[in-house]
């Protein structure tokens, strides 16, 4: 039951948008050691990633008429 629970609020977590910046930080992470670049950016911190996908989501032409 327990188990079931967990599944269960993953999957709205992930519905909702919630674990977003956990996922973004995992991507980051993959991304980085991949490129193995010496210059490398830090991740943007939870305050900016939620303003900026936020930005993204609200602002600019989102129809096309």
């Amino acid at each position: 039951m327990l188990k079931q629970l967990r599944v269960a609020w993953r999957i709205l977590r992930q519905l909702s948008g919630d674990d977003a910046y956990e996922r973004y930080l995992e991507h980051f992470v993959e991304r980085s050691l991949i490129s193995n670049c010496s210059e490398c950016q830090q991740p943007l911190s939870k305050k900016a990633f939620f303003r900026r996908w936020q930005d993204e989501k609200w602002y600019g032409v989102k129809r096309c008429c």
